[in-house]
């Protein structure tokens, strides 16, 4: 199963507050830090592929 955009997002901010919250063990940080880099590296893939979906979409309405 592929996540959208929001649904990586959204796993982004919640793995971002885990660092500021109570459940926080340096021993875990490292980890969690390399999964979210590399979540945030798939989001703005995502986004880079989308806006370039876009750019094509409004050259074609462009040309008409």
């Amino acid at each position: 199963m592929t996540k959208h955009i929001n649904e990586k997002i959204e796993e982004l901010q919640e793995g971002a507050e885990w660092f500021y919250g109570d459940e926080f063990k340096l021993e875990e940080a490292s980890g969690r830090y390399k999964k979210l880099v590399k979540l945030a590296n798939e989001v703005e893939g995502d986004l880079e592929k989308l806006k370039n979906e876009i750019e094509v979409i409004g050259k074609d309405f462009s040309q008409s």
